[in-house]
């Protein structure tokens, strides 16, 4: 019996349920449709289109090497699989299931019309499998990550091998996978599943150990960089966190097992999102706190502009944005900096700089952007409280102490001294010549000043819980 293999996010042969499903049944089709839809939506980022592009070209020569290839079609997904099925004579598809109020809309459309079965998706656990006692869902990380742990873990014996052969999917008429946008020179990462693996690898060898320790600095290379992979499937969640288990098995003791178990705590961090998600698709409209909807934003569209191209005065937020828009990815902890300046300091809605971020990030996802930009703004499930706000000027001080960071994306700042790096405005004018940076016409003035903008975003929050 032939079945088709619907690839959406899941670019890997390796621990792929779906494809595994589909194999036991007989010859297999491996199908990916480009959906105008999704093509269309504001979100989309051309780096991360670009990154999607260039891996189905390596699913597609993965494949090829197995005797097989991916079949590409374009349109409405449900008319695209009707017309698959009746040129194959395919009698079920599979896929990976998904959480995203579209995607659900989709795979149920398709699923009124054709006979698909949806196996393991992008996270361990299914969004409905992590509950209290009586059922009640958890708003809160700390009792789901103690849920998420208490459950049967996975072991490498769990981890499903990619086959050796696949075999020919015959003469179907398949489009080209495009080439154009082609992922530029200035985005640091590497399409496909072998990419993964070997990046994977390298983090458990060098850098998981220390990763408890390094991982908010950003002058250090102290993260996984695996969100890319993890976020089009190109490594499974489940190979992921069995890494992590793994580690923390092997450790000789208390303070080599930290690393690993919170890398481990960030990837259950994943599955939080994917959860909250599933469970409250809202999110992507609104608050999830009610008494937060109504919070009087500011919205300027000059500051607004300042932080999308990184000229607001501060270093820190300026040298995160700046990465963002040229390599398309940046360290959580810049992505929490920028995230707090832009909702807190300038008053501006988080969901313009949660767009924003969708139209950049490479490894953009809309569970964990959303989140992301939530906790940051104080307005989600387990949200920082509201009266968190980041002070630039600490943030930079205490994660880039030397201003390596800061210098990298902010030339214009390569000669200012340490002391004056995160805030150069404080430069004398004798310095500021010295350094080459005059403030005000090498380097931008703060375009607020963040003691009274905090003050301002306190007061804008206790008008909208009192409205609220």
């Amino acid at each position: 019996m032939t079945s088709i293999w619907w690839v959406r996010r899941d670019l890997r042969l390796t621990d792929n349920p779906a494809l595994r499903e589909a194999m036991v049944n007989g010859p297999v089709i491996p199908v990916f449709i480009f959906d105008p839809i999704l093509l269309a939506s504001p979100y989309v980022g051309e780096k991360r289109l670009a990154f999607l592009l260039a891996g189905l070209h390596q699913l597609d020569a993965d494949l090829r090497a197995r005797g097989s290839r991916l079949i590409i079609r374009r349109g409405d997904p449900v008319e695209q699989l009707v017309t698959l099925m009746a040129e194959t004579g395919a009698q079920m598809i599979y896929a990976g299931a998904d959480v995203s109020p579209y995607a659900r809309r989709r795979d149920a459309r398709v699923a009124a019309r054709l006979p698909l079965t949806l196996l393991a998706g992008p996270a361990v656990r299914a969004p409905w499998e992590v509950r209290k006692a009586d059922g009640a869902l958890y708003t809160k990380f700390t009792p789901f990550s103690k849920a998420w742990k208490a459950l049967p873990l996975p072991c490498r014996e769990d981890l499903l091998p990619a086959p050796a052969w696949l075999g020919s999917p015959g003469n179907l008429n398949s489009l080209s996978i495009p080439g154009d946008p082609a992922l530029p020179s200035s985005v640091p990462f590497v399409a496909g599943e072998a990419e993964a693996l070997r990046r994977l690898e390298a983090f458990l060898c060098r850098g998981i150990v220390k990763y408890a320790e390094n991982r908010n600095y950003l002058d250090l290379e102290g993260t996984s960089a695996l969100s890319p992979y993890l976020r089009f499937g190109m490594l499974s969640a489940r190979q992921a966190v069995v890494a992590a288990l793994e580690a923390i098995a092997a450790a000789p003791d208390e303070k080599m097992r930290n690393g690993p178990q919170v890398w481990l705590n960030e990837l259950i961090w994943r599955e939080f999102y994917l959860m909250i998600l599933y469970h409250f698709p809202r999110v992507c409209r609104e608050s999830l706190r009610a008494d937060l909807r109504n919070v009087p934003w500011n919205n300027g569209q000059a500051d607004f502009a300042a932080w999308q191209t990184g000229h607001t005065g501060y270093p820190v937020v300026d040298a995160a944005m700046r990465q963002l828009v040229q390599t398309g990815w940046i360290h959580n902890r810049a992505r929490m900096i920028a995230a707090s300046f832009l909702t807190k300091d300038l008053l501006i809605d988080w969901r313009w700089g949660e767009r924003f971020f969708m139209q950049y990030l490479v490894d953009g996802d809309l569970a964990a952007n959303n989140g992301g930009w939530q906790w940051t703004a104080g307005t989600g499930t387990d949200a920082a409280p509201y009266f968190r706000v980041f002070n630039p000027v600490v943030q930079g001080q205490k994660f880039d102490p030397g201003g390596i960071y800061v210098r990298r994306w902010l030339p214009e700042l390569a000669h200012v001294p340490d002391e004056y790096v995160h805030q150069p405005w404080a430069m004398p004018p004798d310095i500021q010549q010295a350094a080459g940076c005059v403030i005000g016409q090498d380097y931008p003035f703060p375009i607020i000043i963040h003691a009274w903008a905090r003050q301002r975003v306190l007061m804008a929050y206790q008008v909208a819980q009192a409205k609220g």
